[in-house]
């Protein structure tokens, strides 16, 4: 598995990680455990949580299964700041417990990193950096990221924090892909060229925020998968045809790509099929060419100017 560097507070993650969502959804807790093992096994060392998923529930499966594990051995991540069906809050309060009731579930001691979910446009970047130090100082919480932030949200947000945030998690596809579609084309009056996420994947690299990629087999916001769609019959062509060279399944090509890209994203899968994920770690051994990669972005229906 290839490892990556997030800051020098953790250990090295690999660059596939377990998206924890969906666990509730496997038989029972044993079914749960039997997917954790084997991702260790794979060298998934990540496991991406959320307070809202499941209304709390899969922290608490993944919770029961860290008794007689290594917890060493996890990096362990979560987010907060969602209220469904109410706001966005990046209150002192609201971020406090969030966290406790995450430690609670979860029953571990500390979270490796914590994200703030969405961007709150009531957001006290002072009252934020407040809750991230006393939960540091607590030793509750080794470092803090976002979600779905651009470069301007987190520049206002580092202004007060006593240390940048480390990571940024964003949708990111072949078949979504804007921050993509922006670069190429740049001073020309046309949708692609529409920045909208004010140009997050140079930002992020330029000041060593690691990029994550959630929802990485899926097109438009909650559409529906890309392989085997026929929507995207083309697409397709190309990565069954790669994934017959490369000797792997269509989804670890689809990793691949998100993979080779420079700017080291890490790539959060959501899966619970222990054979599927099992499928998607050969993703890591996988070197699309420069042309590979070129030629799966344009099958997915985009243009080069």
């Amino acid at each position: 598995m290839k490892m990556l560097q997030i800051n020098d507070q953790l250990p090295q993650v690999s660059a596939i990680g377990l998206g924890c969502m969906r666990l509730t959804g496997l038989q029972d807790d044993k079914a749960a455990a039997a997917l954790v093992d084997a991702c260790l096994e794979e060298g998934i060392n990540f496991f991406d949580h959320a307070d809202i998923y499941a209304g709390g529930e899969a922290e608490a499966v993944f919770g029961r299964l860290l008794a007689g594990r290594d917890r060493e051995k996890m990096v362990i991540q979560t987010k907060c700041a969602i209220r469904p069906g109410c706001c966005y809050d990046f209150s002192r309060e609201h971020i406090l417990s969030s966290v406790e009731a995450s430690l609670r579930r979860l029953k571990t001691e500390y979270i490796d990193i914590l994200l703030l979910h969405r961007p709150d446009a009531l957001m006290e970047p002072e009252e934020v950096a407040e809750a991230f130090r006393l939960l540091k100082k607590e030793g509750k919480l080794r470092s803090f990221g976002v979600s779905n932030h651009n470069p301007m949200q987190i520049k206002l947000l580092n202004s007060c924090l006593d240390e940048p945030v480390c990571v940024n998690q964003i949708q990111f596809s072949i078949a979504h892909c804007p921050a993509i579609d922006a670069g190429f084309n740049v001073n020309i009056h046309n949708d692609a060229g529409c920045v909208r996420e004010g140009g997050v994947i140079e930002y992020c690299r330029l000041h060593k925020i690691r990029l994550q990629a959630w929802s990485p087999f899926q097109h438009g916001m909650f559409e529906g998968v890309f392989i085997g769609n026929e929507k995207f019959t083309a697409l397709n062509a190309v990565i069954d045809r790669l994934a017959d060279k490369y000797g792997v399944t269509a989804n670890a090509v689809a990793t691949a790509w998100i993979l080779r890209h420079p700017a080291g994203i890490q790539t959060i899968v959501g899966s619970v099929n222990l054979v599927r994920v099992k499928d998607i770690c050969k993703a890591s051994g996988v070197d699309l060419t420069r042309e590979e990669w070129y030629e799966l972005y344009l099958a997915a229906g985009k243009q080069l100017p």
